[in-house]
């Protein structure tokens, strides 16, 4: 004999989930921002000496610089910006205004979001003797990092259902790999702290698993009335 959980069922245990990610995702985010405003001690030796280390590779190594550069370009706002407004357009035309307004939200919303967390901690970037990069702005969480983790889950999340298993394993390898290397590059040209990089990846976690659980939350709204 088979059974199968009612709907209720299946709801509660994806709300319970759904609260079980954020807690794993904002956990961490949570003590790193505690840790940055109380000026930990080990946390700071930790930062600055992987921006030391990290900047007098940078400097030796002229090939190393330059992959690093292109990887920040890539992780920049000038790059998936247009990415996604393309995406929108897109989802629009395929008539799927919902999928198309949750990808204006989730990645709109992430860097206002990223905003508003840096106006509040006031972290200044590194500075280095010899910079190798120039950015502006405050320091933590690294806005890099977070809208790199958005992207590309977003992206995994739109062409998930599209992909073979196969080609979902390459795309979610490619991603990671692009997400570590665009937040390496962030501390490797001495524009943020290690610290900062780990940050915006758990927000973008985070923001990523709540605005996916209110839009399918939205979506069920609408298909039960």
């Amino acid at each position: 004999m088979r059974f199968s959980a009612s709907p209720g069922a299946r709801f509660g245990l994806r709300s319970v989930l759904t609260v079980v990610a954020l807690a794993i995702a904002t956990v961490p985010f949570g003590l790193l921002s505690f840790l940055v405003l109380s000026r930990w001690t080990p946390l700071l030796a930790m930062d600055i000496g992987a921006r030391d280390d990290l900047h007098r590779y940078t400097v030796t190594h002229p090939a190393f610089a330059t992959a690093m550069k292109t990887m920040s370009t890539i992780g920049s706002i000038r790059v998936y910006l247009p990415v996604f407004v393309l995406v929108v357009l897109w989802l629009l035309h395929r008539h799927r205004p919902r999928t198309a307004v949750f990808v204006a939200v989730t990645v709109m919303g992430s860097a206002v979001l990223n905003a508003f967390v840096k106006a509040i901690v006031q972290r200044a970037r590194p500075t280095v003797a010899a910079p190798v990069a120039t950015a502006t702005g405050l320091s933590f969480p690294s806005g890099h990092a977070q809208a790199a983790v958005v992207t590309y889950t977003t992206l995994l999340l739109l062409f998930w259902s599209a992909m073979r298993p196969v080609w979902r394993r390459v795309a979610v390898t490619v991603a990671v790999l692009v997400v570590l290397g665009i937040g390496l590059s962030r501390v490797a040209l001495s524009v943020h702290y290690v610290s900062d990089v780990l940050a915006g990846y758990v927000l973008g976690a985070a923001w990523v698993v709540a605005t996916t659980a209110l839009f399918d939350a939205w979506r069920r709204e609408l298909r039960s009335r």
